[in-house]
């Protein structure tokens, strides 16, 4: 009989897989409850504190409506004149972004600089000087005063340490963020609105810079279209040509209605359709204070959660490190240990031979 050999079957390697121990990770936490309950009430606790100092902000705004653009009726040379000559003169706004013009200008420091001298808003955003009017979430009044001379002792001794200049600046970089410019795309309206501690300064803030904002862009306005005017003026006194001296005499006239019609209103380029009221002393824009300690409690747990884990991971390299090294000690003293017959040995057989040999 012939013996059929069989071809082995082949059989992938096993490798171990690691996997997560579900049981063994809610193990390390629960070992270690007491840490993570430290942690979580540490976190928790500092900003409940914080919630607690921190007076509420009001927000105060405006609605605004850009002025309709009304366009002359001027001759067909008239109106290509001014296009060559770079003229507007398609009524009050001329087609401008008065929203973007607004925000730009709030961002601008030359301009927030003057504002900022000329009502003296550094004394106005003071903590001391808005206290009267700051809302916390405890009104106690003993605890509002502590508080309020914390905030104003830090506050007026880091001023003390700045010049003027430094002091408008950091009062500008305050302002940009109090102050915002937003725009509604369907219906063209603009929201200008400030959000500060004070809810009385805050809609004193919108009636400034709308105010100053205005004067500022119509008296740039008006010092082209004056300049504009004196040129067309030494223009037609010196031409004799009848049809350039009509066209001249439209374009001022255009300028002229221009300059008056824009006067028409209480603010230039825009319409107030809503007016800045004080806010109601419920109705706070911010702090969000159970948002904010819902976040953080469980932000809390997710890093007691993390610090544990690396802990014990630190913890399981270090105790590695130590079966290591007991390992190695264990071998060294096997080795002195089996080093030590063969040396007897060899010693004992060496003095026999030597006895032999006499």
């Amino acid at each position: 009989m012939q013996k059929v050999e069989c071809e082995p079957i082949y059989q992938p390697p096993y490798y171990e897989e690691d996997e997560i121990d579900l049981r063994e990770l809610f193990g390390t936490i629960w070992r270690n409850k007491f840490k993570l309950f430290l942690i979580t009430t540490l976190i928790t606790s500092l900003t409940l504190i914080y919630v607690i100092v921190t007076p509420n902000s009001y927000t105060s705004k405006t609605i605004l409506v850009p002025k309709e653009q009304s366009k002359p009726s001027i001759g067909g040379g008239a109106a290509a004149l001014a296009s060559m000559a770079g003229i507007n003169l398609g009524g009050s706004g001329g087609g401008i972004d008065v929203a973007n013009l607004f925000k730009n200008l709030i961002e601008d420091y030359p301009f927030n600089r003057e504002i900022i001298i000329k009502y003296r808003l550094d004394q106005k955003l003071d903590p001391q000087n808005m206290s009267k009017h700051m809302v916390f979430v405890l009104n106690g009044d003993e605890m509002r005063k502590n508080i309020i001379n914390f905030f104003s002792h830090i506050f007026s001794s880091h001023q003390k340490e700045k010049n003027q200049d430094e002091i408008v600046f950091e009062i500008y970089k305050k302002l940009k963020k109090i102050m915002s410019v937003s725009t509604d795309k369907e219906s063209g309206a603009i929201t200008l609105s400030a959000t500060v501690e004070d809810r009385f300064l805050a809609k004193e803030l919108v009636e400034i810079y709308l105010r100053e904002m205005s004067e500022y862009i119509k008296k740039l306005d008006f010092k082209e279209m004056d300049a504009q005017l004196n040129y067309y003026q030494n223009e037609l006194s010196s031409t004799t040509n009848v049809d350039l001296k009509q066209n001249i005499t439209e374009l001022i006239s255009s300028l002229i209605k221009k300059k008056v019609l824009s006067q028409a209103g209480e603010y230039y380029m825009v319409k107030q359709l809503t007016k800045p009221e004080v806010a109601y002393i419920k109705d706070k824009t911010k702090p969000k204070r159970a948002l904010i300690l819902v976040v953080a409690f469980i932000t809390s747990i997710i890093l007691g959660i993390f610090w544990i884990f690396f802990m014990e991971f630190l913890k399981g390299e270090e105790d590695e490190d130590k079966d290591e090294i007991e390992i190695d000690q264990k071998v060294e003293d096997l080795k002195e240990k089996n080093d030590m017959p063969t040396t007897t040995i060899t010693t004992q057989t060496t003095k026999r031979e030597s006895d032999l040999s006499f």
